[in-house]
């Protein structure tokens, strides 16, 4: 059987995979050694992340040719919108963030160009490209989940978040993602699975870029 876009695009990416499953906020984040500032800096960001990433899911719900598309992607926005509430409330409080802190705080390059790159494929291109974007922010994370549970160390403060992202839910979830891309990639020309390949391969980098904007902590050059 010939190997579908999803799995032939993962391959081509697997140098990202692995750069981004070696990158030492992750490692750090498994051993529970990870500093706490680069934590706080990374929950921040991702909670102005989520926020606009469900924006983008519920534009891709409304773009949706199929029943199955506008259900995954309009729960896939509340999801983002629950998991920004009650996940990011509780690492808030244990990590001693404010609610001053995350109003006062800005997206870092890193971030505003993740969710200004997905905003403008909802805004200017097609759905193909737009979900074939939004796949590695689901994907990715599935990986690395799966990758550090088992390796984790116990106790370790950052647990919730690991169970989180290698819960069979999630899993489930990302599974269901792929499979629509893969039915659009399925349906549409070569040129435009190029463009898709082009934006999987750009999200997944913005995933790693993410992670090493907290591990440095990155805020705007001037």
């Amino acid at each position: 059987m010939a190997m579908g876009f999803c799995d032939q695009i993962w391959a081509e990416v697997a140098p990202l995979r692995q750069a981004i499953l070696a990158h030492p906020f992750l490692t750090a984040l498994a051993d529970g050694t990870l500093p706490r500032d680069s934590f706080q800096h990374y929950i921040v960001q991702d909670s102005l992340y989520l926020a606009e990433y469900a924006r983008v899911l519920a534009i891709a719900a409304a773009r949706a040719p199929s029943a199955a598309g506008r259900l995954e992607f309009s729960d896939g926005a509340k999801v983002a919108v629950q998991v920004e509430e009650g996940l990011h409330q509780a690492f808030f409080a244990q990590f001693g963030v404010t609610a001053a802190m995350v109003q006062a705080a800005e997206p870092t390059p890193a971030c505003l160009g993740y969710t200004s790159y997905l905003a403008s494929l909802a805004a200017t291109r097609s759905y193909e490209e737009l979900i074939a974007a939004i796949l590695p922010c689901f994907w990715v994370y599935w990986e690395v989940g799966c990758a550090i549970k088992p390796r984790a160390t116990s106790p370790n403060p950052y647990a919730p978040w690991i169970d989180t992202y290698a819960d069979p839910g999630f899993g489930a979830a990302t599974d269901r993602v792929h499979a629509l891309v893969d039915e659009a990639a399925a349906a549409t020309t070569p040129t435009m699975r190029d463009a898709m390949a082009r934006a999987f391969r750009n999200a997944t980098r913005y995933e790693w870029m993410f992670w090493d904007s907290a591990w440095r902590l990155e805020t705007w050059p001037v």
